[in-house]
C-alpha cells in the first residue's frame, strides 16, 4: 500500500539531500565518512520512491516541480529506471531549460547500479542529439569508465557543451590524445579551449596547455581558481611561489593567492600567512592554507578564535542583495592568530622551506593516497590531483563520487 504523504517526503528529501551533498564534495569539513553518512540516507530516500512505482513517479512530479538540479535528479533516476522514454524526454526537456540543471542528471544516471548506468550510457551514447550524448559522456565520467570511441567523437562535435565535456573527460580518465587536445587549444568556445587546456596540462604536462592555463588564471574569469589551482602544480615550488605572490600583490586576487599557498605547499608561505589571519575577510581561508601546508587542524589543536563582532558572509536575507554565492569560508574555523603563530613556532624545524608539503608531509603518491583516506573534501581533492599528476594514465579519483563508492 503507497502512503501519498511518504512517498511526497521521500521525494521532497531525496531533492534536498541530493542539493545538500552537490555542495558537500566541495565544502571544507566534509570527509568521506560524513559524505557516505549523508549519501546513504539520500539513497534510502531513493529507495523508497523506487519501490512506489508508479505512484513514486506521479507522487513525486507533483511534490518537487522540475525547476532545480535535485528534482532533475529525483526524477531523472525514476525516470531512467522505469526506461520510459516519455519521461525522459520530460526530464530532459526541463534540463536543456537551465545549464545549471545538468548536473542533476548527469549524477542521476552515474548514481544507477552499475549494469544498470552502463546500459543507459550505451543508449545514450547512441542518440542523434548532442544533449543525450553529453549526458552519456558526463555520467561515464563520473563514474571513471572510457565508453571508447564515442569520447573521442565528442571532443570533436560541432556542440560546444558536447565538446567540452568530452574533453574534460578525456583528462579526468587519464587519456594522453594529444593531437585532439592541442586542435582545441583555439577553439572559439572558451569551455572547450579550456577542457582543451585543463586536461592536456593534468595529463602530460604539455608546455603550451601550461602556458595557456596561466593566460587564464591571471585574469577575472568563471574558470580563473580552476586554471591557477592546476598551473600552479605544475611548477617548481619556487617558480609556484613567485607566481603567488605576483596574484597576492593585487588585492582583489588574495583570496585566490592563499588557495594558492595551500595547493603548493611551500611551509615558506606560512609568515605571511600569519599575518593575514588578522585580517578578517582573509582570516578563515588563511587558516585553511595553514592547515592544508602543516596538517594542523585549528580545531582539534584548538586554536581557533571567536568570530569577530559585525563580520556578515555569504548571502544576506536582503530581497535587493543580489549576491547569492556561499562564503568560501563557511565551515571554516576563525583562526586565532597569537594561538597558531605559537604552533608554528613548535613545529616550523620539522618542515622545511622549499619544498612542497600536503597536511604536513612532503608530498608523493603515497601521501595522496593517506589523504584520500582521511582528509577531508577540498584535501581529497588536492590529493586526487597530486596522485594524477604523479600517475600518468590513470583516472583521476573522483572525490565526488556516491561515498559508499569510494573506497575508504
Amino acid at each position: 500500500m503507497v502512503i501519498p504523504l511518504i512517498v511526497t517526503q521521500h521525494a521532497e528529501e531525496t531533492t534536498f539531500l541530493w542539493s545538500q551533498r552537490d555542495g558537500a564534495v566541495r565544502r571544507p569539513h566534509f570527509t568521506l565518512r560524513s559524505l557516505a553518512g549523508l549519501d546513504e540516507r539520500l539513497e534510502a530516500h531513493l529507495d523508497g520512491l523506487r519501490i512506489a512505482g508508479e505512484d513514486g513517479w506521479k507522487i513525486c512530479k507533483e511534490a518537487v516541480p522540475l525547476e532545480d538540479a535535485g528534482a532533475i535528479f529525483a526524477l531523472g533516476s525514476l525516470a531512467l529506471e522505469s526506461g520510459k522514454e516519455e519521461r525522459l524526454a520530460e526530464v530532459f526537456a526541463a534540463a536543456a531549460a537551465d545549464p545549471s540543471f545538468a548536473r542533476g542528471l548527469d549524477s542521476a544516471v552515474a548514481w544507477l547500479p552499475p549494469a544498470t548506468a552502463t546500459a543507459r550510457i550505451r543508449t545514450l551514447l547512441s542518440s542523434s542529439e548532442p544533449a543525450r550524448r553529453r549526458v552519456g559522456i558526463a555520467a561515464s565520467a563520473l563514474l571513471r569508465q572510457d565508453p571508447g570511441r564515442p569520447l573521442i567523437d565528442a571532443a570533436g562535435d560541432a556542440d560546444p557543451l558536447l565538446s567540452a565535456r568530452a574533453l574534460r573527460a578525456l583528462g579526468e580518465l587519464g587519456k594522453a590524445d594529444p593531437g585532439l587536445y592541442q586542435k582545441n587549444f583555439d577553439a572559439k568556445d572558451p569551455e572547450v579551449r579550456f577542457w582543451a587546456c585543463w586536461s592536456a596540462a593534468l595529463v602530460s604536462g604539455d608546455p603550451n596547455a601550461v602556458s595557456r592555463l596561466k593566460e587564464v588564471a591571471a585574469k577575472a574569469g568563471p574558470r580563473r581558481a580552476e586554471a591557477a589551482d592546476l598551473y600552479v602544480r605544475r611548477l617548481s615550488p619556487a617558480e609556484a611561489s613567485a607566481w603567488r605572490e605576483k596574484v597576492a600583490a593585487d588585492p582583489k586576487s588574495l583570496r585566490l593567492a592563499l588557495s594558492l599557498a595551500g595547493a603548493i605547499g611551500d611551509p615558506a608561505a606560512v609568515p605571511w600567512l600569519l599575518e593575514l589571519m588578522k585580517q578578517p575577510p582573509l582570516a578563515r581561508g588563511a587558516g585553511e592554507a595553514f592547515t592544508f601546508i602543516t596538517g594542523v587542524d585549528l580545531e582539534d589543536e584548538k586554536l581557533e578564535a571567536k568570530k569577530p563582532e559585525g563580520v556578515e558572509s555569504g548571502p544576506t536575507d536582503e530581497p535587493e542583495d543580489e549576491d547569492v554565492a556561499m562564503d568560501p569560508d563557511d565551515d571554516l574555523p576563525w583562526p586565532d592568530p597569537a594561538k597558531v603563530a605559537g604552533r608554528w613556532n613548535a613545529l616550523k624545524g620539522s618542515l622545511g622551506a622549499g619544498k612542497r608539503c600536503l597536511l604536513g608531509r612532503e608530498i608523493t603518491a603515497e601521501r595522496a593516497r593517506e589523504v584520500l583516506k582521511m582528509g577531508k573534501q577540498r584535501q581529497r581533492a588536492a590529493a586526487a590531483l597530486e596522485l594524477a599528476l604523479r600517475s600518468p594514465g590513470q583516472p583521476l579519483v573522483n572525490v565526488a563520487a556516491p561515498g559508499f563508492r569510494q573506497a575508504p
